[in-house]
């Protein structure tokens, strides 16, 4: 099938109607009588017509085109769970004959870069977006939302945000952190340090919060020394415990990890300086990544479905588009505690 040049106009003078008849076709209209439809698909089929897709969007209709915008200034291939929500929505989409044009955003502060993403919404290049890895308040994105774009957004917590446009899925990040130490405690440690993740994103402030609710409530010591600063990847979780490292500070008996990822890093500056995971310290991470349950020791973490989150969150961003509505949608996913050998019992 080849790509035919040409146009409505040439298509309703050929098949010897008008060419708001031809329109009315195209957009499957009851009016047309059904001699006349026969006759305007007719040539369509010869001539391998496609109508313009700014015509269809001149007429209301949808491009049936969603958005992916990954912020991220890494690698995203390298990442196998970042693999996974990408595939999960391209998948879910493709179910309901939506296509995914996805972008990553190396700099959400690049005024260059947030106009150009801008520009897809403003052209109606899609009917809506989804956004993975923003901060918490990401400018930009409040702008498209209150110009009336369907935006859905994986972790995020603004209280009394509702529009209908706005489709949130979350972790449940501060659960997460409490029911990590919870298990640690069970395990008869009493001095537990956090590598915490992006603070400027809900989840690694959620669960830092989480991480200090929990500890309070157990009445163990809070150390600023046990509190690292990471950013949801393996090299910040290796370069912040290498740092650590090097005070020859007492080291707690276990760590909390934001993220699996910065688990391994924190592991990998452990081994580097000869201790061992769980002898000389446990570590308990979240997301249950890929990699986890092969990696020296075999990750404890909690599981989250992220394929079934991301399925979600894309099905009703298209019934968003497709049937709008008057509220917005919040979601909070759970998880289930993986136990495997990065801890030991006291």
């Amino acid at each position: 099938m080849k790509r035919s040049k040409i146009n409505s106009t040439q298509i309703a003078e050929l098949a010897g109607v008008s060419r708001s008849t031809v329109s009315r076709v195209i957009n499957n209209y009851p009016s047309v009588p059904p001699e006349t439809r026969e006759k305007v698909m007719k040539v369509i089929k010869e001539y391998n017509y496609v109508p313009d897709m700014s015509a269809q969007v001149l007429a209301g209709k949808n491009m049936r085109n969603i958005g992916l915008f990954i912020i991220d200034k890494g690698s995203v291939s390298n990442d196998p769970t970042s693999n996974k929500l990408i595939t999960s929505v391209i998948e879910e989409a493709s179910l309901h004959d939506y296509y995914i044009l996805t972008h990553i955003i190396r700099n959400s502060k690049d005024p260059v870069s947030v106009d150009r993403v801008k520009a897809v919404f403003y052209q109606n290049r899609i009917d809506a977006g989804i956004f993975m890895g923003a901060d918490n308040h990401e400018p930009f994105i409040e702008e498209l939302i209150a110009e009336g774009f369907i935006i859905g957004i994986v972790d995020q917590n603004l209280p009394g945000r509702d529009e209908a446009n706005r489709i949130v899925y979350n972790f449940d990040s501060d659960n997460d952190v409490i029911k990590a130490i919870d298990y640690l405690v069970s395990l008869n440690h009493r001095h537990i340090g956090i590598i915490n993740g992006d603070l400027k994103r809900h989840s690694g402030s959620a669960r830092y919060k989480g991480y200090l609710k929990a500890i309070e409530h157990h009445g163990l010591p809070i150390r600023k020394e046990w509190i690292l600063p990471g950013d949801f990847n393996s090299d910040s979780g290796y370069n912040s415990m290498k740092n650590f490292l090097k005070t020859n500070l007492e080291l707690p008996t276990a760590f909390f990890a934001a993220n699996d990822s910065i688990a391994f890093g924190a592991i990998r500056a452990l081994n580097e300086k000869g201790l061992n995971v769980p002898a000389d310290v446990s570590i308990i991470g979240v997301d249950d990544h890929a990699l986890s349950a092969f990696f020296p020791p075999p990750l404890t973490t909690f599981k989250v479905d992220f394929r079934g989150m991301m399925q979600r969150l894309t099905n009703d961003v298209i019934k968003k588009i497709e049937q709008p509505g008057n509220k917005g949608i919040k979601i909070t996913v759970g998880s289930e505690l993986i136990v495997r050998e990065s801890c030991r019992s006291l």
